[in-house]
């Protein structure tokens, strides 16, 4: 003998089921758009990878603006007048003090240290030239820069060091030329100079 309790339970079960499936679907589908759906946030996970790290520092507190230009073995060249070439790009264009001041949870934060950074995201066998340029000269008498290159992957490790002083406006220094193989090792380092900027210049 069947009881109307256990009978009335089983008639809602393909409609509980129905509701559950459909919960899952919906899960599944907003799951998706979020990994696939978002191209800022691919982009962002993109933009972390690095080979190479060149950066340039020089006193805080000044408002000196001092530049940094790279280019790869292609020709691709990248500046504050192009912050993405190839595989480099601008991570800082450092103005001096004029962006210094940073807005945190509606604050105003100084940010007093001077630095440029370049970011090699991809290997391109052949040899890079680093320059740094005077853009700015907020004082009189030259103004002492430090020039590291440094391989991120697969791990941390300065490959190069130069402390060099830049002694007046438009000043163009080529700190290093080098050469990645393959692998992005370096080797065949040099001080050759090239100019990298359009402007008239001599070394």
């Amino acid at each position: 003998m069947r009881r109307r309790g256990s009978r009335q339970f089983r008639s809602t079960d393909p409609f509980i089921d129905l509701l559950f499936n459909a919960l899952l679907g919906f899960t599944f589908l907003f799951l998706v758009s979020v990994m696939f759906m978002n191209p800022e946030a691919r982009k962002g996970r993109i933009d972390l990878k690095a080979e190479y790290i060149i950066s340039v520092t020089w006193p805080d507190q000044l408002s000196d603006d001092i530049d940094l230009w790279v280019q790869d073995p292609i020709g691709e060249t990248v500046s504050y007048l192009r912050k993405e070439a190839g595989w480099l790009h601008l991570d800082r264009d450092d103005r001096g003090e004029i962006n210094d001041t940073i807005i945190v949870d509606g604050r105003e934060l100084v940010y007093p240290i001077n630095q440029e950074v370049v970011t090699i995201r991809g290997i391109i066998p052949g040899e890079y030239i680093v320059n740094l340029y005077y853009y700015t000269a907020a004082q009189p008498g030259p103004v002492e820069a430090l020039v590291k290159v440094e391989k991120v992957n697969p791990t941390l490790k300065t490959v190069y060091v130069q402390k060099l002083a830049l002694n007046q406006q438009d000043d163009e220094r080529t700190v290093v030329r080098f050469s990645l193989d393959q692998s992005g090792d370096i080797h065949d380092v040099n001080q050759l100079q090239k100019r990298l900027t359009p402007y008239e210049l001599e070394f």
